[in-house]
């Protein structure tokens, strides 16, 4: 990996902004970020020698931000680094914001290195993809990487237009040939290959429109570039075998609407996705009943239920092709913001299952605990999740906040 792909080169709209924080005279804004020590605790040995029970490390995510103008302009920063991980592959850094904004009544244009969310369900994010995911840092999928950029946010009473051009592709992370959860062979991301030819120099862009209406939250997007998610392609090496990330071009066209009637949330994603082989579509639709303060105790639980569908079947590269999450989300409300989702996901046509519970909790006013534990049951040869059936694991982390 080379430091390019760690630290991205700035964009010419990034690179400005040095300047025009010292041209301005803008005074200094707050810093803030955390500092966290994380432990990750595997139940059986891995798949080499290499790979090891335990692993401890230690992040630092500082963050600054200011603005001026009566907040008609503002930058911020976001930075990630983590250290001391017996996996060299998550001893890394990255920066995930470093953006100017310029507001005015209709529009709004950014500039810089940025993260963008889309999306409503919980099992799954399929119209989220503009920035790569950052697959070291969390098993899961929620980390994501910095991804430069200018955007333009078109907004009226008719909801609002984002514009964008990304240029400079980000790769995806990987566990190292001593990091877990592992794909059973080393992922050579040194050698990574591309469907276009200016590979990584790609320039891709993405439109969304979005709009609340009464009880609806409706977003339609579309997308076309090189795709985040590659194809592993087994290759024989000097190493021995080894997998290679292959990275196609392909248009996504999504639509992700979210609908709120008193305790009800029913959510949709799904997305046609072109230029992979074959082109197909997928989908994810459920919803999730709240019971609100629990016998006046201030408790609240919600209950989820959502189902997984990919049309390319078994030949799906995702787990999640045909399957139902079942989860339970509880929030209690208290000054320590105490909150919990346990999950469950189930391969309607076989008997695996990915367990997975994710809890946190406040310790005074500065420090938090985070708990997250994934197991893997049931799974057979043919399937995905194949691949984790040694990796089940839990996850501690201890944050202090500033």
């Amino acid at each position: 990996m080379t430091i390019g792909t760690i630290f991205p080169k700035p964009s010419l709209p990034a690179t400005g902004l040095t300047l025009l924080l010292a041209t301005q005279g803008v005074s200094a804004g707050p810093w803030s970020g955390s500092v966290s020590w994380e432990m990750r605790e595997f139940q059986h040995d891995g798949a080499s020698a290499d790979q090891e029970r335990q692993y401890l490390s230690c992040a630092l995510q500082p963050e600054y931000s200011t603005q001026w103008q009566n907040g008609a302009q503002q930058f911020r920063f976001e930075g990630f680094a983590r250290g001391g991980s017996a996996d060299s592959a998550r001893n890394h850094a990255d920066i995930r914001v470093l953006s100017w904004n310029l507001a005015a009544e209709f529009w709004e244009l950014r500039a810089g290195i940025r993260k963008v969310y889309w999306g409503v369900t919980e099992s799954q994010h399929l119209v989220d993809i503009v920035n790569q995911t950052d697959l070291v840092e969390s098993f899961d999928g929620e980390e994501k990487l910095g991804q430069p950029m200018v955007n333009l946010a078109l907004i009226g009473d008719w909801g609002t237009v984002d514009l964008m051009v990304l240029p400079g592709f980000r790769e995806r992370t990987f566990p190292g040939v001593d990091g877990r959860p592992g794909f059973g062979l080393p992922v050579d991301t040194d050698h990574s290959q591309y469907e276009s030819g200016d590979a990584d120099r790609h320039v891709d862009y993405a439109l969304r429109w979005y709009r609340s209406m009464d009880a609806w939250d409706v977003g339609v997007s579309y997308f076309t570039g090189t795709g985040r998610e590659p194809r592993l392609v087994p290759r024989v090496t000097a190493n021995g075998p080894q997998l290679i990330p292959y990275y196609d071009l392909m248009t996504q066209t999504g639509l992700d609407v979210q609908a709120t009637f008193d305790s009800w949330l029913w959510k949709l994603e799904t997305v046609y996705r072109t230029g992979y082989v074959p082109d197909y579509w997928a989908t994810t639709a459920g919803l999730e009943y709240t019971f609100a303060d629990i016998a006046d105790s201030g408790t609240d639980l919600g209950l989820v239920l959502e189902y997984l569908y990919d049309d390319r079947g078994r030949d799906a590269t995702t787990p999640f092709e045909n399957d139902t999450m079942i989860g339970m989300r509880i929030a209690l409300n208290d000054v320590q913001s105490s909150d919990a989702l346990l999950g469950v996901i189930m391969d309607n046509g076989g008997d695996g299952k990915m367990l997975a519970l994710e809890a946190s909790r406040r310790l005074g006013a500065s420090w938090k605990m985070n708990f997250n534990s994934y197991f893997f049951v049931g799974t057979r040869p043919e399937d995905v999740l194949y691949t984790y059936r040694n990796e089940d694991h839990v996850q501690l982390a201890l944050a202090y906040f500033w």
